[in-house]
């Protein structure tokens, strides 16, 4: 965008959100007409030089949070109530339920590894800037940018370190290698090396829950993995992925070449993280979630009330 377009945005958008002057006060002021104020409100919309943020009330099912915390040894879970009538997005109060919580537990100097995926993305996106200084930030992840843009994990861990005035670790590889062998040279390559060291020395790593819908699957989306190859997965008992790591419905990592080419933080990394928080919605993803409460990894659990019963409902069928 031109710096004087820029500019002349930001300086509407200023005198009319922030100031409270009328279109008509701003059109005379800037010696310009009523309309071309309103298109210049509106494009600084598009172009979110001003976003808007509509803070909806955050209700939570306590029974349901004791109930996931007990069936799946859990440190904390989190979820949201989502009463009947209430029309606000739902993702968005979810990503707002997991930005409080994060604003809470992170701490000057602490390090935050970060991965991929819309959930993710809708709590980076609700923590108020400045509430932190200094959180370090740790890409925990490749990328993919042109499958997933800003859901990207290095686009996530940009805008995480921008909000909390901390330093970002970029980890500059694709997210999977072409080979066992080539994924081991990238690893091994200095910066690689330097950031996944960070990562898997975090006090915190932030993660979403993939299902393996081909349709959505990043992996298919970049190339990496073939739909065929991802539904001959499944057939043999994946059900999702963490941090592009596949499992099983029963928590077990898949034993498939895939997991071992993805340059990226590991089951066991995972593992040894002090603080590992999940947020993920849905009832497609039911399957998915219970397999993934089933490993070792998630010990913070962040959903809705709705996909919370789905799950625990297919635990207790057996499933």
């Amino acid at each position: 965008m031109d710096a004087g377009l820029h500019e002349l945005l930001a300086q509407t958008a200023s005198m009319y959100y922030e100031q409270g002057m009328t279109q008509n006060a701003i059109a005379k002021q800037l010696n310009l007409s009523r309309v071309k104020i309103y298109r210049l409100l509106k494009q600084a919309r598009e172009e979110k030089v001003v976003q808007i943020t509509i803070n909806w009330p955050i209700s939570r099912d306590s029974q349901l949070e004791e109930t996931l915390k007990e069936r799946f040894g859990l440190k904390e879970a989190l979820v949201l109530s989502t009463a009947p009538g209430n029309h606000s997005p739902a993702f968005q109060r979810l990503g707002e339920l997991g930005a409080r919580y994060l604003e809470q537990t992170l701490e000057d100097g602490t390090t935050l590894a970060v991965c991929l995926g819309r959930s993710t993305y809708e709590t980076i996106n609700a923590i108020r800037p400045g509430t932190h200084a200094h959180v370090r930030v740790a890409q925990a992840i490749g990328s993919m940018p042109f499958a997933m843009g800003e859901l990207d994990s290095a686009a996530l861990a940009r805008l995480l370190a921008q909000k909390l005035g901390g330093d970002v670790l970029y980890l500059a590889s694709p997210v999977m290698a072409d080979s066992l062998e080539a994924a081991e040279v990238l690893r091994r390559q200095q910066g690689i090396e330097h950031t996944l060291k960070a990562a898997r020395a975090a006090d915190v790593a932030l993660v979403g829950i993939g299902t393996l819908n081909p349709a959505t699957f990043g992996f298919v989306k970049a190339g990496f993995i073939t739909p065929d190859e991802l539904s001959a997965l499944a057939a043999d008992g994946a059900v999702g992925d963490v941090s592009g790591q596949i499992f099983t419905l029963n928590g077990d990592l898949h034993p498939c070449e895939f997991n071992r080419r993805v340059v990226g933080i590991t089951f066991d990394d995972l593992c040894h993280i002090p603080t590992t928080f999940a947020v993920a919605m849905g009832r497609e993803k039911a399957e998915a979630i219970l397999g993934c409460l089933r490993t070792c990894i998630i010990n913070v659990f962040c959903t809705n009330d709705q996909t919370a019963r789905a799950v625990l409902s297919f635990d207790e069928d057996g499933r």
